[in-house]
C-alpha cells in the first residue's frame, strides 16, 4: 500500500477549497490536511461532508489545553469521520492520553478510531528559537526524541516531526509508530517559512510514514500533476 501524501489545504474559505479539490483527482485517492484557517471559517460540518465524499482527512488543530478539555474536544472530532488529528506533545503525557481516550470514546460503533499524532517541535522552530525563546537545554534532535517518547507512552499513534529527525526517532522510539513529516519541498522549491525541510525522495530515504505538502501542490499550474509526481517520488 502506498504511503500517504496529505495535501495541506491552508485556505480560508470553501470556494477556494472547491477550486483546488476539483484539480486534485478522485476523493478516494486524495489525502487532505484541513487546518485552522478552513476549520475556523467553515466548521465541523464541512469536515464531515468531505469525509462522506471519501476524502482521507488529517484534521490539524493541534489541541493543547488541560486534559479534560482536550478529552471532550477529541470526543467531538472523532465523530467527523477523520483519519487523524493532532495535539501538542508539549501538553504532556496526561493530556495526550486524554486526547486518545476521547477519540476512542467518541468514535461511532463500527468506525475506525482516528489516529492521534503529537506535534513535537514545529518545523518553523530553529535551534536558536529552541534555545533562546523556549529556553530548552536539549539539542533539537534530543528534544524531539524526548517528546516522541512521551507521546508513545501516552498511547499516541505517532508524531509530527521534521523529516530530518525520523532516522533517529526510529532508532530511539521504534518502528511501531507513525512519523508524519511536513516541511516537504520538491527540488527547486522555496522553503517559505519552514526551517527544517527535505524533498519527497529524502523523506522516503529517512523513513517518513507519511508526508504533508502544501504550496508546491496548491500553487502549481497543474495541482493534480504536481500531486501525482510527489506521490511517485515519495513511494
Amino acid at each position: 500500500m502506498a504511503k500517504p501524501v496529505f495535501v495541506a489545504l491552508d485556505l480560508d474559505n470553501e470556494e477556494k477549497l472547491k477550486q483546488i479539490l476539483a484539480k486534485l483527482g478522485a476523493p478516494k485517492d486524495t489525502y487532505i490536511k484541513v487546518g485552522m484557517e478552513l476549520f475556523f471559517n467553515s466548521g465541523s460540518n464541512l469536515v464531515r461532508k468531505l469525509a462522506d465524499q471519501g476524502y482521507k482527512i488529517f484534521l490539524d488543530l493541534k489541541m493543547h489545553d488541560i486534559p479534560n478539555t482536550v478529552y471532550n474536544g477529541a470526543k467531538q472530532l472523532a465523530q467527523l469521520g477523520i483519519t487523524c488529528t493532532t495535539v501538542h506533545a508539549l501538553g504532556g503525557g496526561q493530556m495526550i492520553k486524554a486526547a486518545k481516550d476521547g477519540l476512542v470514546a467518541g468514535t461511532p460503533t463500527g468506525k475506525t478510531v482516528p489516529k492521534l499524532l503529537a506535534v513535537t517541535e514545529l518545523t518553523s522552530i530553529s535551534d536558536v528559537i529552541l534555545k533562546h525563546e523556549q529556553n530548552c537545554s536539549l539539542p533539537m534532535n534530543d528534544q524531539v526524541i524526548s517528546l516522541a517518547k512521551t507521546a508513545k507512552k501516552a498511547n499516541a499513534d505517532g508524531v509530527i516531526c521534521s523529516p530530518l529527525e525520523v532516522k533517529d526517532l526510529r532508532k530511539a522510539v521504534g518502528d511501531d509508530f507513525l512519523y508524519v513529516t511536513p516541511g516537504i519541498r520538491p527540488q527547486g522549491n522555496a522553503n517559505d517559512d519552514q526551517a527544517r525541510t527535505a524533498t519527497p525522495a529524502q523523506a522516503k530515504e529517512y523513513g517518513s510514514s507519511a508526508i504533508v505538502v502544501g504550496r508546491p501542490i496548491t500553487l502549481a499550474s497543474n495541482p493534480q500533476e504536481a500531486y501525482e509526481a510527489i506521490k511517485k517520488e515519495f513511494n
